[in-house]
Formats: structure tokens, sequence, C-alpha cells
């Protein structure tokens, strides 16, 4: 690793928004950490962008533990790991287990990881957060005309478990920006739009480019002293509503 570059870990890094995010940052000269659940293919996607795979699973304590005492400086932290379980169409034929799945990670591990690795954060000159939300999480944009999505078609419910997951998402974002701004930490978080990746069949198949996406992801990364901080930004650039 560079000791005169900055530093970023993005977790969830192996495919999809991640890996993209990984790519740019270390075009840019970064030293990159892809958080990986399956080392193996960390190290693929390691190789491939140019960074360093950092064995993570955000729902093991130990391994959140583990991975924080081994980057004892880190400059950004970029929350991408998320999933999507919801196969229903309408909330009340979603399993409650598929709720806590699901929050497991796109929630409680988020508020892990960010907590463990705030000591290496809180030395960095320019400290950032990124939290990879969802439009879908936008209650706004749930109950009225939007960019990103279809409002009406999504009514009964379908993927609730994920998109009230990146809610709570947007709550974490705002509660830690106010928490960690003393800190010089600012905290934002990215509504990516659809995109081409595995979270679910869907993305899968209708997705756009996963670059376009990162390309947001990067910029909050990289905000100036005088940059925003706990809001909500569409991958345009543009502040989205909460």
């Amino acid at each position: 690793m560079n000791t005169t570059a900055p530093t970023a870990l993005v977790t969830g890094a192996t495919s999809g928004i991640g890996k993209e995010i990984a790519r740019q940052l270390a075009a840019q000269g970064w030293n990159v950490l892809l958080g990986a659940r399956d080392r193996a293919r960390g190290e693929q996607a390691a190789a491939e962008v140019g960074g360093t795979v950092l064995p993570l699973d955000v729902t093991d304590a130990d391994s959140v533990a583990a991975a924080a005492a081994a980057v004892p400086a880190l400059d950004v932290l970029i929350n991408n790991a998320g999933i999507s379980l919801d196969i229903a169409e309408v909330i009340t034929d979603v399993d409650v287990d598929v709720f806590r799945r699901t929050y497991e990670t796109n929630v409680f591990g988020v508020v892990a990881v960010t907590n463990a690795f705030l000591p290496a954060l809180r030395g960095s000159a320019h400290p950032r957060i990124v939290n990879i939300s969802s439009g879908t999480g936008s209650l706004t944009w749930s109950t009225g005309p939007n960019p990103q999505f279809d409002h009406v078609a999504a009514s009964s419910g379908r993927g609730a478990a994920y998109r009230s997951s990146k809610a709570a998402l947007d709550g974490l974002t705002i509660f830690y920006s106010h928490a960690l701004a003393a800190d010089g930490i600012k905290v934002n978080a990215l509504a990516p739009g659809l995109r081409a990746t595995n979270l679910n069949p869907r993305a899968a198949g209708l997705g756009g480019d996963p670059a376009e996406a990162a390309e947001g992801a990067v910029r909050l990364a990289t905000l100036p002293d005088d940059g925003p901080t706990g809001q909500l930004f569409s991958w345009d650039g543009t502040v989205a509503p909460w």
C-alpha cells in the first residue's frame, strides 16, 4: 500500500456497485480495502481493481472486530454491503424472518462496522462516511412521483423489508452526521438507482450501469471540507428527499 495515499474501505466490494467504487477509487490512486465475506472472491476482485482484500462479514461481531484491528488508519468508509431477500409482492405476505435477516446486514451491520472503524477514521484529516441507501427507502418518493421508480406499482409494499431497511439507514445517516460533526466526519447517503447487480433478479435484469452509481459514491467520498453532511443524494448529484 502507498503510505502517502488516502485509504478507503468499501464493504460488500466483490461485485456490483461496491466493486465499481473500489475500481474508481483505486484508479485515482487510493489505497482501497475491499471488504469481503468470501476471501477467494475478495482476492479475485482486488486483483481486478487494484485493491487489497479485507475479510469482513458485517453480520459477524468477531469478523468486524478483527477487520477493524487490522486497519489502524482510514480516511473513507463506504457502507455498501446490503441484501434484498423480498420475493412477495405484498407486505402482508412477507415473513418476519425476512425483515430480521435484511436488517441484520443493511442496518445493524452498518452500525457495527461504523462504530468499529471510528477510531481509525478520527485520525484522518478528511474523514468521510458514505452509506449506500436506495431511492425506494425515501418516504417522500414512496408516496409520490419521483425520478427513480414507480411509486404506485410499489404501493403494496413490494420489497418492504429492503425498502424499510434503507429508510432506517437514512435515519442512521442523519444521526451519525450529527454525532460526528465535531470530529469533522461527513456522513452522507446515496440513492444509486436501479443497477445491474446481483442484489435481486429485477436489478440483474433491468438495472443500469453500476459504474454510474459508483461515481456518485466516489463524489461523496471525496467531498471538500466545506461540503455537505447529513444528506441523501441521488446518483446524479442532486439532493433527494428523505
